[in-house]
């Protein structure tokens, strides 16, 4: 039986997967997250994706297809991953209130019979003027550590500071369900296969 498997510890990833109304199976797995420094800002979502893939290429059977992704936010050149601590949440949010950025979510299929496709997605995100107070409250009660550029596009200061996305809202949330289910309906995982 095929099966889909989900590479993610991400409640966002896994919540978007199940609104697909699509069966997976959770896989998880410690793999280092660094990238090469030359990288240019949009291959770093999908270099990582891929790489965090290859990591259980010798696990899949045939008929398997697993999801791997990873979620960046860019502000001009500089890379805003998941911060360390709150000081460097406050730090990222403090660069992103008042401004507009990027957010790339790369993603990778791979199949057990070695089927590899990659690819990646953009959202332009708007925010507004935000005070230091604002800022403190939502680190301080939302603990943003676990994603990129320290907010959730979900969270209160999703609802309260962006003003404007050019691009899937769900591609903030770190996972373009529009592209992935057209990805997956090409490899046998669409509805017509439930």
């Amino acid at each position: 039986m095929p099966r889909l498997l989900l590479a993610s510890n991400s409640p966002r990833r896994r919540q978007l997967l199940t609104d697909l109304g699509l069966p997976y199976e959770v896989r998880l797995k410690d793999v280092d997250e660094s990238y090469p420094p030359d990288l240019h800002r949009a291959d770093v979502a999908e270099y990582l994706a891929a790489h965090k893939a290859s990591a259980y290429r010798t696990e899949l059977l045939p008929g398997d297809v697993l999801l791997t992704a990873d979620t960046i936010v860019c502000l001009d050149e500089q890379v805003l991953n998941k911060p360390t601590d709150e000081t460097d949440a406050v730090r990222m949010l403090t660069l992103l209130q008042g401004r507009a950025h990027d957010v790339y979510t790369g993603v990778c299929l791979l199949t057990g019979e070695g089927q590899q496709v990659v690819f990646s997605d953009q959202t332009r995100v708007h925010f507004r003027p935000l005070s230091e107070t604002e800022i403190r409250y939502y680190v301080q009660q939302y603990r943003p550590f676990d994603k990129a550029g320290a907010y959730g596009a979900q969270d209160w200061i999703g609802l309260v500071a962006v003003t404007r996305l050019e691009g899937s809202y769900f591609n903030v949330m770190g996972l373009p369900v529009h592209r992935v289910y057209a990805e997956l309906e090409k490899l046998g995982f669409g509805v017509q296969a439930l």
